[in-house]
């Protein structure tokens, strides 16, 4: 068991990285496209597995692996990319690209699983994701998915579904509880205020059958939790 001192509070947080390396084991050979379960249930029951201040510690773990994950991926299809600016990525390639949520490499966390409850987990701590870490770099992450998820939905001929519907929504509220949590806000990136301008509403269908069984607006999601 070790000591960190890590939050902008200065305060000291109890955690071992030992537990935090089982987590990370058990949420890749526990969850996944590889189970048989839908993946909204999964994503309910890998959250509740993040409980404590190493579960919270994983959590954001799995949320830069998701970044760097996702990034790669992008970024390995030929075309320039920008990570700060997923949005002008896509604007530039448009449908050449294949999103990194619709094909996760073997041994990946899953956007719509791990990735799903990782947001959820930071969100709903966000309080003592300030005390005892630097929350700047997770806000990083969240903003860096969020942009690639709605941007895709824009240009990149990327269907919403209902499990990326609800990572975008999970995404969202992350952001607003951590920068409420944060004594020091920083601004919105670029691509989030350019997205908070749009008032477009996309339809959500449902994976299994691919009927619309709902709307989404994410400029307007973003103006109402990060405005207010």
């Amino acid at each position: 068991m070790r000591w960190f001192r890590f939050g902008s509070g200065g305060r000291q947080a109890q955690t071992d990285p030992g537990r935090q390396q089982e987590l990370l084991r058990e949420l890749r050979t526990r969850f996944g496209g590889q189970a048989l379960a839908r993946f909204a249930d999964q994503a309910t029951e890998a959250a509740a597995l993040l409980d404590g201040d190493d579960g919270l510690v994983t959590a954001t773990l799995v949320l830069r692996e998701s970044a760097d994950t996702a990034f790669a991926a992008m970024a390995a299809q030929g075309f320039p990319v920008e990570r700060r600016d997923y949005r002008w990525t896509w604007q530039s390639a448009g449908t050449r690209l294949r999103s990194p949520l619709t094909t996760v490499p073997a041994g990946a966390f899953h956007p719509y699983v791990q990735t799903t409850a990782a947001v959820t987990v930071t969100g709903n701590q966000a309080k003592q994701l300030v005390r005892i870490l630097d929350a700047n770099p997770v806000l990083t992450h969240i903003l860096e998915l969020l942009d690639l998820v709605t941007a895709g939905w824009e240009y990149g001929g990327v269907l919403p579904d209902a499990d990326s519907a609800t990572l975008a929504a999970r995404l969202i509220a992350a952001a607003r509880d951590i920068r409420d949590a944060m004594p020091d806000t920083p601004p919105l990136p670029s691509p989030i205020r350019e997205q908070m301008r749009r008032n477009n509403t996309v339809d959500v269908r449902d994976p299994a059958t691919n009927r619309v069984v709902g709307g989404f607006n994410p400029g307007k999601e973003m103006r109402e939790a990060l405005l207010a």
